[in-house]
């Protein structure tokens, strides 16, 4: 027999997932829009909001080198 939960491993290349350290040195991993399993962290299998994560989405700004 299979697995019923139809989880899947995490989409690291999904553009809502996130992943950081904390200062005690423990990771945390999340879905923006909360469509994953919480124990274990999964993303949904065949999940509806996957968008492919682009070019630079950590937030950081080039400064324009005419300024």
């Amino acid at each position: 027999m299979g697995c019923e939960d139809r989880q899947m491993p995490v989409r690291e290349d999904c553009r809502h997932y996130s992943r950081r350290t904390i200062g005690t040195g423990d990771r945390v991993e999340r879905c923006r829009l909360g469509a994953n399993t919480e124990a274990p962290f999964a993303c949904p299998e065949d999940c509806v909001f996957f968008e492919p994560r682009t070019g630079m989405t950590s937030g950081w700004q080039r400064a324009d080198p005419d300024d």
